[in-house]
Order: structure tokens, then sequence, then C-alpha cells
């Protein structure tokens, strides 16, 4: 007679456990992430945006930064949408679909946590407010920095609403 395998769920996964008991594999559900958890994002990112996009000491900041503390900046956005969806929120990024080896869902907050501060920069005006001394390629660069400082509370907004609701 054939040994028997064993199905079982643990955490929304689903889990083949061999007869012996000793190997386990693990069937991960794929594509969990929806429309409905990106537009949450959306909402997150743009409520904690704002505030920084018209905050006149975030443009001062950005006017300083050097290309060190740009790069220092991405990655402190990047390492705390990573924690907030995938630490703190117990989620396993092997559970979300991936594109070119990322989860859609990690990508989706970054785009949201960027493009949110850009969109907001870009309809009010802030450029042209904070920036009006500079042109050209120096107001696109000094613009870039201030979106990544706004980034930093963004993500935090971001991946809050997708966690919580």
């Amino acid at each position: 007679m054939p040994a028997r395998s064993t199905i079982a769920a643990h955490n929304g996964a689903v889990l083949l456990i061999a007869a012996d008991g000793a190997s386990m594999r693990r069937i991960r559900p794929q594509g969990r992430f929806r429309l409905a958890d990106s537009a949450q994002q959306v909402v997150g990112g743009f409520l904690l945006a704002g505030p920084f996009v018209v905050t006149e000491e975030v443009w001062t900041l950005a006017r300083d930064m050097n290309s060190f503390q740009l790069l220092l900046t991405v990655t402190i956005v990047f390492a705390i949408g990573y924690a907030a969806l995938y630490k703190a929120a117990g989620r396993d990024p092997d559970d979300d679909r991936d594109l070119a080896g990322v989860p859609t869902r990690f990508l989706s907050l970054m785009l949201v946590s960027y493009g949110s501060v850009a969109i907001l920069a870009v309809a009010f005006g802030a450029p042209g407010t904070f920036l009006d001394d500079l042109v050209g390629v120096e107001m696109v660069v000094v613009t870039l920095r201030a979106i990544a400082v706004g980034a930093v509370f963004s993500v935090v907004g971001a991946a809050t609403a997708d966690s919580v609701f």
C-alpha cells in the first residue's frame, strides 16, 4: 500500500506533508496582490506626501543634498517599504507575483511612494515656487531630490494603508 501524504493549510498557504512527516512542500498561492491593494497604497501615499511637498524646508534640504545623501535617502525609502510590507505585516514576498524578480506589491509601493510626491509637486507647482531661481537640469535635479525626501514619508503612509486595510 503506497504512503499517503497529508495536505494542511497554514498562514494562507497549502502544505503538502509527506507520509513520514519528515518533509514538507509549501504550495504558495500566487497573485494575492489586487488592484484594491494598490488603491489603498495610493490613498496612504498621497495622504502623507501632501504636507511635505508644500514645505519649504524639504526644498531647502533638497538643494543642499549631495549624491551620497540622495542614494541614502532612496535606500531608506526602499528599506522602510520592504520592512513595512514584509516584516512588520508578516507577509512572505514569495506569495506575491513577481515582475523581473521583484514582488509586484513592492513595485507598486515604490511607484506610489515616489509617484504621489512627483504628481503633487507638479500639480501644486512646487518646483516653480521653491526653486524659482533655478532653471533646466539644475531645477530637475533638485526636484528629484525633493521627491526622494517626500517619498520617505509617503512610503510610510502607503505601506501602512496597504497593511492595515
